[in-house]
C-alpha cells in the first residue's frame, strides 16, 4: 500500500511543481505529513543532506523520502522515478507541439524570426555562464567543467557545421543534416541551457 502511496505522491508533486525547485520541497513535505511517513524535525533533515548531495533537490529529496518512508532501495528508486516522470511527460508535449508548430510555420518569416531569437537568447545565457565560471568565487570540480564543455560544444557546432558546409558551397550528408537539427533543436538548446545554470547552482 505505501508503495501506491509513494507512486501517486510523487507523480502529483512533479506535476504541481514541475520546474519549481523549493516549491517541489514544500509539496514533498505536504505529502510527508500527511501520511505520516516521519516527523517534521526528520524532514528538516532529509532537506538538509539533498542539498547537500549532487542533483537536483527535488529529486534527491524524493529518493529519501522513499528509502525512509519504506525502508528498502525499491522505495527509493520508485519516488525518485515517479517524481521524474511528470517531468519528461512534460518536456515531450512540448517537443509535439512546436514540432507541430514548426511544420505549419516553416515558411513563416515571423517564426523564423522568434526561434532566431531564442538561439540568440541562449547563446547568450551560456556565454554569461562562461564568464561566470571564470571568476574564482564561482570555481566548480573538474567534472563539471568537462559538462559544461561538451554543453557549449554541443549548441554551438551543429550552427558552425552548417555555416562551414554553406560557406564552402557543400551539400550537408543526410545522417549529419538530422544530427544538427537534433542538436539544435531550441527546446534542446534551452535545456542544454538549464544544465549550464544548474551547474552554476
Amino acid at each position: 500500500m505505501i508503495y501506491l502511496q509513494l507512486l501517486w505522491s510523487f507523480i502529483k508533486v512533479g506535476f504541481l511543481g514541475f520546474g519549481g525547485g523549493m516549491a517541489i520541497i514544500s509539496l514533498i513535505q505536504s505529502e510527508v505529513l500527511s501520511h505520516g511517513w516521519m516527523t517534521e524535525t526528520e524532514f528538516v533533515d532529509i532537506v538538509a543532506i539533498s542539498q547537500m548531495t549532487p542533483g537536483p533537490i527535488g529529486i534527491n529529496c524524493a529518493t529519501y523520502v522513499g528509502y525512509t518512508a519504506t525502508g528498502s532501495v525499491w522505495g527509493s528508486l520508485l519516488a525518485s522515478i515517479a517524481i521524474i516522470i511528470p517531468s519528461l511527460l512534460i518536456m515531450l508535449t512540448i517537443c509535439r507541439i512546436y514540432d507541430h508548430i514548426r511544420d505549419k510555420w516553416k515558411d513563416n518569416h515571423t517564426f523564423k524570426t522568434i526561434m532566431r531569437v531564442i538561439r540568440l537568447l541562449v547563446v547568450i545565457l551560456i556565454a554569461h555562464a562562461a564568464i561566470s565560471l571564470m571568476t574564482p568565487a564561482s570555481f566548480i570540480d573538474r567534472n563539471s567543467w568537462i559538462i559544461f564543455i561538451l554543453t557549449l560544444l554541443a549548441m554551438l557546432s551543429p550552427m558552425a557545421y552548417k555555416d562551414i558546409t554553406k560557406w564552402q558551397g557543400q551539400e550537408t550528408r543526410p545522417v549529419i543534416k538530422k544530427v544538427t537539427e537534433i542538436i539544435s533543436h531550441p527546446i534542446l538548446l534551452i535545456i542544454l541551457a538549464g544544465a549550464v545554470g544548474y551547474l552554476l547552482y
